[in-house]
C-alpha cells in the first residue's frame, strides 16, 4: 500500500534515516524546502543506483551540453512518458514545460495534441519529425531503421540533436519503468521544479 510517507510498493529510506552514502546523495538531489522527489528516493535501498540515475538525468535533460532548448527536450520527455502512461512522469514533466512556456493555452493544447498521439497539432518540420521518432522508438523499438534517421536529417536535424532526442527517450523508458513497476506516486512531491542547466552533473539546486 502506497501513502504520502512510503509513496511506492517497496520501502523508500526517509531522510531523517539516511546516512553516509545516501545522505550524501539525498542532500545532493534536494528540492525547495528539503524535499526529495520520489523518483529519487526510489534508489534508497541501492544508492549507488540513485547516482548514475541523477547524472543521467541531468546529462539529458539540463547540461549546457545540450543544444535544444529544454522546453522541448520536456516535450520530448512528456510524449515519451505519455507514450508508456507513466502518470508519474507525466505529471513532473509536463508542470515543467509548462513553467518553461509560460504560456498556459500552448501548453494545454500541447498536451491534448500528445495525448491524443496527434503532435502534427501543434508541431510541424524538425520539431514533428523528432515527436514522431521517440514515439515509435518508444512503442516500437524493434521497428527502427536507418531511413528513420534519414527522415530527421531531411527534417532539418542535425546528428547532434538527433542524439539529444534518442538520449532524453532512452532516459525516459528507463525511468518511466522504474516508476510504473515500482507504483511511485508523486505523493509529496513538488512538481514542475528541475535542477539549473549548467555544465555540472553535482548543480541540483532546483528552481
Amino acid at each position: 500500500m502506497t501513502d504520502e510517507t512510503n509513496p511506492a510498493w517497496i520501502r523508500l529510506v526517509p531522510y531523517d534515516e539516511s546516512e553516509g552514502y545516501l545522505r550524501t546523495l539525498y542532500d545532493r538531489v534536494k528540492g525547495p524546502g528539503g524535499k526529495i522527489d520520489n523518483v529519487m528516493r526510489a534508489h534508497s535501498l541501492r544508492p549507488h543506483t540513485m547516482e548514475g540515475h541523477s547524472a543521467l538525468y541531468k546529462s539529458v535533460l539540463h547540461h549546457t551540453g545540450n543544444s535544444m532548448p529544454v522546453w522541448f527536450l520536456e516535450c520530448l520527455a512528456v510524449y515519451t512518458s505519455l507514450s508508456n502512461r507513466c502518470d508519474y512522469s507525466v505529471a513532473h514533466h509536463f508542470a515543467g514545460l509548462s513553467r518553461l512556456l509560460k504560456d498556459e493555452a500552448r501548453a494545454g493544447a500541447i498536451y491534448k495534441a500528445f495525448a491524443a498521439a496527434q503532435p502534427e497539432r501543434v508541431f510541424d518540420g524538425k520539431e514533428l519529425a523528432l515527436l514522431r521518432y521517440v514515439r515509435k522508438l518508444t512503442l516500437d523499438p524493434q521497428g527502427m531503421v536507418e531511413a528513420d534517421i534519414a527522415a530527421l536529417r531531411e527534417a532539418g536535424a542535425n546528428d547532434g540533436e538527433i542524439l539529444e532526442a534518442n538520449q532524453v527517450c532512452a532516459y525516459f523508458n528507463y525511468s518511466n519503468r522504474l516508476l510504473n513497476g515500482l507504483g511511485v506516486t508523486t505523493a509529496g512531491d513538488i512538481l514542475g521544479t528541475s535542477p539549473p542547466n549548467t555544465d555540472s552533473l553535482d548543480d541540483w539546486e532546483h528552481h
